[in-house]
């Protein structure tokens, strides 16, 4: 059965996912899920991150290899780890099947502008690179959700300070996977493989634009949210669910 891998983006780690891969799992029929953690983070918190995109391709490439999973894999990612997806598709054309890829952007298609909304920069600087896990965690949560309901936002901020404080990420590996991130330049065609886009449209992190650029310029399938933010699996991941079994349905 062909495997689907979850890629997260940056400073998160396999837990971030949360409840949505046992709702993906639940929606697709489908036991043979990998939430892979990129070296710098997580379990690997401990290691160097990969100091552009195209090597952390690489580290998925090998890393599945070496846990037995055969290809073709099917991907979903979020953000940076859409990002990697691109490169991967690119390294690695024969081992993808298809991509889902949510609130992610990529130069030279969209300007820097729209990738990180430039209103956010000080409070990014000031928390990711010299803040208290407590900060950096609520300035994410406050960047990436629109969840509502304040005990769901209280709960989410504990569990991820939890997180950051067992497996702590080092200023040096945030500051090798933002310039990863900003300096990695998509290859100008279409991915070779089926592409499904998803987007929320009150992202405050990732200009929804972006999503939509790409959609014109792939001429791939796109899905709006319209209350979801950047985190679209924390959002609504039963709605990210079907959307994809949605999506499989249509093109299988």
């Amino acid at each position: 059965m062909t495997a689907w891998v979850l890629l997260r983006g940056l400073m998160r780690e396999a837990r971030h996912w949360g409840e949505f891969p046992l709702l993906f799992q639940q929606e697709l029929g489908t036991q043979n899920i990998v939430a892979l953690d990129f070296p710098g983070n997580g379990v690997l918190h401990g290691q160097a991150s990969p100091g552009s995109v195209a090597e952390m391709a690489d580290y998925c490439h090998a890393r599945l290899a070496q846990l037995g999973h055969a290809p073709p894999y099917n991907v979903l990612a979020l953000s940076l780890g859409a990002m990697v997806a691109v490169a991967w598709n690119e390294r690695y054309p024969s081992e993808l099947d298809r991509m889902v890829l949510i609130n992610t952007s990529l130069s030279p298609y969209n300007p820097f502008y729209h990738r990180l909304r430039p209103e956010n920069y000080p409070a990014l600087i000031r928390h990711l690179l010299f803040g208290s896990a407590v900060q950096r965690e609520s300035l994410i949560l406050e960047l990436t959700s629109a969840l509502t309901g304040n005990a769901e936002r209280k709960s989410v901020l504990a569990q991820w300070t939890a997180y950051a404080r067992e497996y702590p990420i080092t200023r040096v590996n945030i500051l090798r996977q933002l310039r990863a991130a900003a300096s990695y330049r998509a290859p100008p065609a279409a991915p070779s493989v089926p592409v499904l886009l998803l987007a929320g449209q009150q992202d405050r992190l990732v200009d929804v634009k972006c999503s939509l650029t790409l959609a014109h310029h792939w001429g791939c399938a796109i899905r709006l949210h319209p209350t979801a933010g950047h985190d679209l699996p924390l959002d609504d991941g039963a709605w990210v669910s079907q959307q994809v079994k949605d999506w499989l349905d249509i093109d299988m």
